[in-house]
């Protein structure tokens, strides 16, 4: 019967014969095997007598034990490219273990996500998610790169002056979690060290002083702005905006811009687009003239139902593969590449979007 290792599924050992028989050999990355077959270079052992032969093994050990650490923890770039997950909840003979939340976050590439403007507000509503309920939940490795990732939309807002009320409310909910964790230090599993958690709040703290400080630089030109468009183009534009508090900071830039996002019809457009008939009906509220008073309609019904979410594009669930991905539009149309190695006759009908709230109850067992 043939052996079979801890992952029957890889490639086995090289070797190599020498005078004492065969010896394996060991390399530090694929880079440098594959180098090592092209130029046709053979290592050989070395041969050293009674201490340093010892002393030589011990360090080899040493630096072994470093670089498969290191690649562990993703300093190696020969690991993880794939953007994608299997989300298993079973264990069967083949492969050990569930899929969790942390293991996820670290494997689907959210640090390039975030450059891609269409999955930015994506990202940030999953942090924030995350932050409300399931910070305790990650392991160490991914509250790492949860703050890693933080940090780079911090960055990015601050040298862009894009979204800055989305990342001030993900850094409010943020700050109110951390303060409680480190109130209730002792009920419950905390993992790292509680000074860590300290200089994390710290840090938070100077993120929200400096989106405080932000001031949104006004490029001057003589190219026509969008106040300089006809009312009905105005509005039309107010439209189609899906936040309310987009249209309120609209309304403050001139005049004819509060008239406009002052409509009755626009917010019962907006009512209308994210809570369902049922739900506007329950709450109706009557202004002094009789009318309906939609603007306090939305700002009340929003207590009470979720809104409706909208990206411009999320992650997605294969049905029939149980994986996890980020769907790469140009590589579908280009390389005909379905973000994950699919094996369904028709993949299309498999694919399923993934809101973030749908994310964290994927790895909820």
């Amino acid at each position: 019967m043939p052996f079979l290792g801890q992952d029957w599924r890889s490639p086995g050992w090289s070797w190599m014969k020498t005078e004492d028989g065969w010896k394996r050999c060991e390399f530090y990355n694929l880079e440098l095997e594959r180098e090592c077959n092209q130029l046709n270079i053979v290592s050989y052992p070395i041969n050293l007598k009674g201490e340093d032969q010892e002393e030589y093994n011990e360090n080899y050990e040493i630096t072994v034990k470093k670089r498969r650490k290191d690649n562990f923890n993703n300093k190696s770039k020969y690991f993880y490219q794939e953007n994608w997950i299997c989300v298993h909840k079973e264990s069967t003979k083949e492969r050990h273990g569930y899929c969790t939340l942390g293991e996820a976050f670290n494997r689907l590439d959210f640090s390039s996500a975030i450059q891609d403007i269409r999955r930015f507000s994506y990202v940030v509503k999953l942090l924030q998610l995350i932050a409300k309920s399931e910070l305790t939940k990650l392991s160490g490795a991914a509250q790492k790169n949860y703050f890693s990732i933080l940090e780079k939309i911090v960055r990015k807002v601050l040298e862009d002056q894009q979204y800055p009320r989305l990342i001030k409310e993900l850094l409010q909910d943020l700050n109110s979690t951390i303060c409680m964790l480190l109130k209730e230090v002792g009920k419950f599993v905390f993992v790292g060290n509680i000074n860590v958690w300290i200089c994390r709040l710290e840090t938070i703290l100077v993120w929200q002083q400096q989106l405080k400080n932000l001031q949104i630089d006004q490029q001057i030109s003589n190219s026509f702005g969008f106040c300089d468009l006809p009312l009905h183009m105005q509005s039309n534009i107010l439209y189609r905006l899906s936040d309310a508090w987009d249209i309120i900071n609209l309304g403050q830039v001139t005049p004819a811009l509060h008239v406009l996002s002052e409509d009755r019809q626009l917010w019962k457009k907006l009512c209308q687009y994210h809570f369902a008939e049922k739900e506007v009906c329950r709450h109706l509220i009557l202004s002094e003239k009789g009318h309906t008073d939609w603007k306090l309609m939305f700002f009340a019904l929003q207590k009470y139902y979720p809104k409706k979410e909208q990206y411009g594009d999320t992650l997605h669930f294969c049905r029939h593969c149980s994986i996890l991905f980020w769907k790469d539009y140009n590589l579908v149309f280009l390389l005909k590449d379905l973000g994950h190695p699919c094996t369904a006759s028709d993949p299309d009908n498999c694919f399923m979007p993934v809101s973030p709230q749908h994310f964290i109850d994927l790895f909820k067992f």
